[in-house]
C-alpha cells in the first residue's frame, strides 16, 4: 500500500511536469538548431550518407557525439552504436536484358529499359533461357480470395508483375485505393521467392508506383546493401528488376499477347499467362561484406524504465552517384537529414524536461532505410527493449520545408490508437489531422515505423501539412508535388537556407514531442484498430 502511494505521488509529479513543459523542453525544438544540424548532415563532406563509406563513419560519430554532449545514456550496453551485418552487392548487367521468342526477339537497354539486381551473394548470376510468365499483381492474399499463383509452378521461370494492388484500379477489391503490403515492391519479390522463381520483372508505371521511372533508375543504378543471412541468400530469386511500361508493351506484342492483359489482371478470376517466351541475362557482382549501424541513445524512465517509447528517424541516403547535371553527390537534405535532424531536436527537448518521464525513450537512428529499411528489421529482430514492453515508435521522414501549416497528414490514418494521439496534439495547435491524399502509394510501408508494426507495435508516421498558411489553396500540395518530381532520391535534394520556411518544421515536430511524452507517462498501452492487420501480432 505505501508503494503505491509514492507512485502515485511521483505519478503527481510528473503530471505537473507535463503541465510545465510547454515552457521549458518544448521551445529546445528551435528553427536555428534545427537548420544547422541539418546543414551539416546534408553538406557534400557527409557525401551523401551511404552505409559503408566515410559518408556513414562522419554521419554516426556527429550522432553518437551530439547524444553524449546531451547526456543520454548510450543505448546498447556501453555504446550508441548497433552493428547491423550487410552485404553490398554491385550488380551490372553483361549486356541487355534479351527476351527471344517465335516471333523474334526484344533486347532491353540497361536504365533506359530495364534495372535489374540480385541478392545472391555470388560473383556471377546467369540466367539463360529462362521461361517468362506474367502472374498479374504477384499475389497471394488469402484473405481477399486472392491468389495470382494458382496452380503456376515457376521454378525455373522468370515472373512479369504489376506494381501495386488491385484495389488501385478497382475500389471494391483489397482496400480500395489505399495500397496494402502486397502492392509493394519489396513483397512482389518476397512472394516470387517462397514460390520458387528463378526471377521476377515488376512493370513500371507512374500513377500506381507513385514515382517516375528515373526513382527506379536512380535507386538501383548503385550497389544495393541487404542484411546478411547464413546462406548468402540463396533463397531469394536469382534475379529481381522492372521494366518501363514500353519495354512491358514490346514483351507482350512479342508474346502475341494484347496489352490489355494488364486490364484483365486486375479482375477476379484472373489467371497467370505463359508468354510462351524466354529471357537471358548475366549479371556481374562487386561484393562487399561489412557492417554499418545503428545509432542509439536513452532516456530512463523514471517509474517503469523496462517500458519505452521510441523515436525513429533513418540518417542513410545513396551517397555518390550517377551525377545530375555534374553533381554526384546525394545530399538527402529532406530525405531524411530533416527527419534526423529532428530527432536530436527531441532528444534535446527530452534532456530539458523538469523531471523525467515515469517510461524510458529511446533516440534511434537506423541505417539502411533506403536499400529497404535494414536498419530498422535488424533492431526489430535484435531489440533494446522488448516488444510487448515497447509503448509505439513515432517515426520521423522527410519533414515540411514550406512553413507552417493549418493541417497534420498522419500516413496509414486509422491503423491505430495514435491517430487520437495526434489529433490532441494537434488540437494544442489549433490544427487538424487528416488523412494521407494518395493512399495508394504505400507510404505506411515505405519507413521505418513498418517494422515495429510487424512485430505488433504501433507506428505513428506524419506527413506535411497541405494547408499552408498565409497560402491559396493547393499551394502547400503543390511544394510536395514539385519535391518529389524534382529532387526526391536526387542530387538535387539540398539544404537551401534561402527557400526554406522551418517554422512548419518545428511545429510538427513540437507536435510529435507533445505526442511522445504524454505516451511516455502514460501506464496504458495504444492499442490497433480492429481493421488493422497488424493487431494480431501485438501481445
Amino acid at each position: 500500500m505505501k508503494r503505491i502511494s509514492i507512485l502515485t505521488f511521483l505519478g503527481s509529479l510528473l503530471l505537473q511536469g507535463l503541465q510545465a513543459q510547454d515552457s521549458t523542453a518544448i521551445k529546445a525544438i528551435h528553427a536555428e538548431s534545427f537548420a544547422a544540424r541539418i546543414r551539416v548532415l546534408a553538406s557534400d563532406a557527409f557525401e551523401g550518407r551511404k552505409p559503408f563509406t566515410r559518408g556513414e563513419d562522419s554521419t554516426i560519430q556527429y550522432l553518437a557525439a551530439q547524444f553524449k554532449q546531451l547526456g543520454l545514456k548510450p543505448g546498447n550496453g556501453n555504446s550508441y552504436f548497433q552493428q547491423v551485418p550487410m552485404v553490398s552487392i554491385g550488380s551490372r548487367p553483361a549486356g541487355n536484358l534479351v527476351i527471344k521468342g517465335a516471333g523474334g526477339e526484344v533486347s532491353l537497354q540497361y536504365l533506359d529499359d530495364f534495372v535489374a539486381a540480385t541478392r545472391r551473394v555470388q560473383e556471377q548470376v546467369r540466367i539463360d533461357q529462362s521461361p517468362l510468365v506474367f502472374a498479374g499483381y504477384g499475389i497471394v492474399a488469402p484473405e481477399y480470395n486472392w491468389n495470382d499463383y494458382a496452380g503456376l509452378d515457376v521454378k525455373g521461370k522468370t515472373v512479369v508483375v504489376l506494381i501495386n494492388d488491385p484495389g488501385f484500379s478497382d475500389s471494391t477489391l483489397f482496400k480500395g485505393r489505399t495500397m496494402t503490403y502486397y502492392g509493394r515492391w519489396t513483397y512482389k519479390f518476397e512472394e516470387a521467392s517462397r514460390q520458387g522463381a528463378t526471377g521476377v520483372i515488376i512493370i513500371h508505371e507512374t500513377a500506381p508506383a507513385s514515382y517516375p521511372w528515373k526513382v527506379v533508375r536512380s535507386g538501383w543504378s548503385n550497389s544495393k546493401l541487404h542484411l546478411q543471412t547464413p546462406d548468402n541468400n540463396q533463397h531469394r530469386t536469382a534475379l529481381e528488376g522492372w521494366i518501363t511500361r514500353d519495354a512491358a508493351n514490346k514483351i507482350f506484342q512479342l508474346a502475341g499477347v494484347s496489352p490489355d492483359i494488364m486490364e484483365k489482371a486486375r479482375t477476379k478470376g484472373f489467371r497467370p499467362v505463359d508468354l510462351h517466351l524466354q529471357t537471358s541475362v548475366v549479371l556481374n557482382n562487386t561484393i562487399k561484406k561489412s557492417t554499418s549501424h545503428n545509432v542509439l541513445a536513452i532516456l530512463p524512465g523514471a517509474l517503469r524504465p523496462q517500458e519505452c517509447v521510441v523515436y525513429s528517424a533513418h540518417w542513410d541516403h545513396f551517397g555518390i552517384g550517377e551525377p545530375v547535371n555534374g553533381d554526384s553527390i546525394y545530399n538527402g537534405a529532406v530525405d531524411n537529414a530533416s527527419g534526423t535532424a529532428g530527432l536530436l531536436e527531441l532528444a534535446t527537448a527530452f534532456t530539458r524536461l523538469p523531471q523525467k518521464p515515469a517510461r524510458s525513450v529511446l533516440f534511434l537512428s537506423v541505417t539502411g532505410e533506403e536499400q529497404g529499411l535494414l536498419g530498422s528489421e535488424y533492431y526489430a529482430a535484435h531489440p533494446v527493449f522488448r516488444h510487448e514492453k515497447t509503448v509505439a515508435d513515432i517515426n520521423l521522414d522527410v519533414m515540411n520545408t514550406f512553413g507552417r501549416t493549418k493541417d497534420i497528414t498522419v500516413i496509414g490514418y486509422g491503423q491505430s490508437e495514435l491517430d487520437a494521439y495526434a489529433q490532441q496534439a494537434a488540437a494544442k495547435q489549433n490544427r487538424i489531422v487528416v488523412p494521407e491524399a494518395n493512399p495508394e502509394g504505400g507510404w505506411f510501408f515505405r519507413s521505418d515505423h513498418f517494422n515495429f508494426a510487424k512485430k505488433g507495435v504501433p507506428g505513428l508516421y506524419i506527413g506535411p501539412g497541405t494547408q499552408v498558411t498565409g497560402k491559396a489553396a493547393g499551394w502547400g500540395k503543390e511544394q510536395i508535388a514539385t519535391y518529389n518530381r524534382l529532387r526526391y532520391h536526387s542530387p538535387k535534394d539540398e539544404f537551401d537556407p534561402a527557400t526554406w520556411v522551418m517554422d512548419g518544421m518545428v511545429e510538427d515536430v513540437r507536435l510529435l514531442f507533445e505526442v511522445g511524452y504524454r505516451l511516455s507517462n502514460e501506464q496504458s498501452f495504444p492499442k490497433w484498430k480492429p481493421g488493422s492487420e497488424f493487431k494480431i501480432y501485438r501481445k
